[in-house]
């Protein structure tokens, strides 16, 4: 008889005195779950080290997922502020053609840094050329004092920061006013426009020439910073304007350099800018500006 049938307690008690085998952590784990196969004596749970950082990797995770989540969906259902809703008036609706043919309406664009001279000249073209003048800028101002205007405190800050208003308030004024004055002469065809100040971006001027109407070229008014300064200062004692003061005036060369350049840039490169020398007197600033615009086809109508 065998001492495991005499005794199976004696027999396990000697199997227990016996040199034991340390067995890998995953056999000791099943080992645990069934001892039975084994045969060995039962692993207390408490001995077993449960491992967290898999749980901590989940819960923060997770957790980074849900509020990115929350947030974002925050942000799509979130209204804009009243200046940047869209407003049917201002807004320029999206087009497959411009509004009005190069063939029949003249756009020039008149650009120069603040203070270059560009008033002046524009009131001697519209006088002998029969332009009609536009200033982006003075339809700007017009719209911020207009009482019922919901953008009039938008461009205000905009102004007296040296910033420029957003593209689609500007280009959709202008577009406006030229639609305003064809419709009091009576016809389009034949019609001229100065458009002073603008484009003073590239989505300005891109927008506009894709929109409303693509220009002829831009006459620009080539001066000096310190010659500028030295005229805004003296017309700002005079004109009432917020903007003709030192520091907005430091603003908006600052704008011009960084913003306006790369227009003329650009559009000389296409060979669409006349380039006038602006230091000089206006009376011999406009004399070059006459022998100019006779070479690009435009003659005098009065």
């Amino acid at each position: 008889m065998s001492l495991r049938t005499f005794s199976p307690r004696l027999h396990q008690l000697t199997q227990l005195s016996k040199p034991r085998t340390i067995l890998p952590p995953i056999f000791q784990t099943y080992q645990f779950i069934r001892p039975y196969v084994a045969g060995g004596p039962r692993v207390d749970p408490a001995s077993q080290k449960l491992k967290v950082w898999p749980f901590i990797f989940i819960f923060f995770g997770g957790t980074g997922a849900f509020v990115f989540m929350v947030k974002s969906r925050a942000n799509a259902e979130s209204p804009k502020p009243r200046n940047q809703q869209h407003n049917p008036k201002l807004s320029a609706p999206s087009k497959d053609t411009p509004t009005f043919s190069p063939n029949s309406v003249s756009v020039i664009y008149v650009l120069g840094g603040p203070g270059a001279g560009k008033g002046t000249q524009c009131a001697n073209l519209v006088r002998d050329y029969g332009f009609k003048h536009l200033s982006a800028g003075d339809l700007l101002r017009e719209e911020q004092d207009r009482p019922d205007s919901e953008f009039g405190s938008m461009i205000k800050d905009y102004i007296a920061n040296g910033k420029i208003v957003p593209m689609e308030v500007t280009v959709q004024l202008l577009e406006n006013a030229m639609t305003d004055y064809i419709k009091k002469r009576g016809a389009e065809k034949g019609a001229r426009f100065l458009i002073d100040g603008f484009p003073r971006k590239m989505d300005q001027a891109l927008k506009f020439e894709e929109s409303v109407c693509p220009s002829q070229f831009t006459l620009f008014f080539d001066c000096p910073e310190d010659v500028m300064q030295e005229r805004l200062i003296n017309r700002g004692k005079t004109s009432g304007r917020s903007d003709d003061n030192a520091e907005s005036i430091k603003k908006r060369f600052r704008t011009f350099v960084e913003t306006s350049m790369p227009v003329v840039d650009y559009f000389e490169k296409e060979g669409k800018v006349v380039k006038v020398e602006a230091t000089k007197g206006p009376d011999e600033i406009y004399e070059e500006v006459k022998k100019r615009m006779g070479e690009r086809g435009f003659e005098m109508v009065r």
